[in-house]
């Protein structure tokens, strides 16, 4: 979407960015949800003058917050404001290194940052992965001649690094994915999906990745205890 903000009513003032706008936004967020005053009393209607913080408060909201990241700095900045990471199959910044390991160097200077800002507990990262198992004949028609490669392209004028997308086999998927170095360093993988296909097909995929690929790499359904 070009300059989508702005059809929602933020323009960034002066020689401020979008990304300047959107950080003092969410700081402003957090402190509001923080519990700090964000507005001031009305003192001719009142007749008093003080600051108002939102209510009710929901403790622990801010541990449940995430920050989207397409770079190692931004990773950076959101362990320094203490949000969660979120990192999708794209960097807007490119080093030479194959995906998974730029992403992973994200996650260890963003845990680093964490760690220097003295926040209390471990802060949760997620990656996300685009996965299309192969199945039948129909999953091949779709995605037999799907790349396997990382893409490199220009983005905003920036050389941007796509991850690959992951289709074959679930055999073969849940093989790669459990080499793959961010996907290792995380703790929370978001699998994406060709949601244009529609509902059934989109649970057919959901579900063979549930059944056949994510247990391969770790993942056990809730509630059921892994096998020693």
């Amino acid at each position: 979407m070009l300059r989508g903000a702005e059809s929602f009513g933020y323009r960034p003032a002066g020689e401020e960015t979008d990304a300047d706008a959107a950080r003092a936004k969410t700081e402003l967020f957090l402190a509001a949800i923080g519990g700090a005053a964000v507005a001031r009393t009305d003192p001719v209607r009142t007749g008093i003058s003080g600051g108002l913080a939102i209510q009710p408060q929901s403790p622990g909201l801010a541990d449940r917050i995430w920050w989207g990241s397409g770079t190692r700095a931004t990773a950076q900045w959101a362990a320094r404001i203490g949000l969660n990471l979120q990192s999708s199959t794209l960097l807007s910044e490119d080093t030479g290194v194959p995906f998974d390991q730029l992403q992973a160097e994200q996650i260890r200077l963003y845990r680093a940052a964490w760690a220097e800002q003295g926040w209390s507990g471990e802060p949760r990262v997620s990656v996300s992965r685009s996965v299309l198992p192969i199945t039948g004949d129909i999953d091949r028609m779709y995605f037999g001649e799907q790349g396997h490669d990382d893409q490199i392209g220009l983005l905003d004028g920036v050389r941007s690094r796509f991850g690959r997308t992951f289709a074959g086999e679930p055999d073969r998927i849940a093989t790669e994915l459990a080499a793959d170095e961010a996907v290792r360093a995380a703790d929370t993988i978001l699998f994406t999906v060709p949601n244009q296909l529609g509902v059934a097909y989109n649970a057919r995929i959901l579900a063979t990745i549930a059944e056949h690929i994510a247990p391969a790499i770790g993942w056990t359904p809730s509630g059921v205890t892994a096998a020693a």
